[in-house]
């Protein structure tokens, strides 16, 4: 007896693999020519020669240029949420251990990603969210406060364990790791072939964890 195997199953699932696809070739070449040429001066026909496609596909998935900005966000802040939040889930002894070792690990990670530095480049160094962009500015922030509620997590955890003192105050801590991180991140893009950062990254983070030395 012979099973025929339905092709129609495959064929969507193929068909939907080649849509995400496209959709991410779409994304990438619109951080290089957002960097080139600015979101505001860039157009979809740059986009589309560079991502090797048809404006038709491009509004397939995306309205216009500004969808994909706020796309190429996404693509960055929700991963980098995900990770967080299982990293929280982790029954870890000593929590600013633990967040020390996840900014080390998320610094070694970006040395080693050139899509993610470009778009990280893109956002913290390129946009000044001024004219068409200045909308995107409120949502961007409220991402950032997002992040920074979940890193206050850590520090909620250690003062609740004793491991820092009874006037400590999480929200605190968690804006000055912020603007300490930030500073790293921006110099270092700003400058990679100065910044060594596969090889500094523990220095400088060590260096910012010792303060909670008891």
């Amino acid at each position: 007896m012979y099973i025929v195997k339905p092709r129609g199953a495959k064929i969507m699932r193929r068909t939907k693999e080649d849509s995400e696809q496209t959709r991410e070739d779409i994304l990438n070449a619109s951080v290089r020519i957002f960097s080139e040429k600015g979101v505001s001066q860039a157009t979809l026909d740059e986009i589309a020669k560079a991502a090797n496609v048809t404006r038709g596909a491009i509004y397939w998935h995306f309205e216009n240029k500004f969808q994909i900005f706020e796309a190429l966000h996404d693509r960055l802040h929700q991963p980098f949420v995900s990770m967080i939040l299982q990293d929280l889930e982790k029954d870890h002894p000593e929590p600013l251990q633990q967040l020390r070792d996840l900014w080390i690990s998320l610094l070694l990670e970006l040395d080693e990603d050139e899509q993610k530095k470009q778009a990280l480049t893109l956002f913290v160094i390129k946009s000044d969210y001024s004219g068409e962009l200045a909308k995107y500015k409120d949502m961007h922030c409220s991402s950032k406060n997002e992040s920074m509620k979940l890193f206050q997590r850590y520090f909620e955890k250690a003062k609740k364990m004793g491991k820092l003192p009874e006037n400590a105050d999480p929200e605190v801590l968690t804006q000055a790791v912020y603007c300490f991180m930030k500073g790293i991140l921006f110099e270092y893009l700003n400058d990679q072939e100065g910044f060594d950062l596969k090889n500094r990254a523990p220095a400088l983070i060590n260096l910012f964890f010792k303060c909670f030395d008891q």
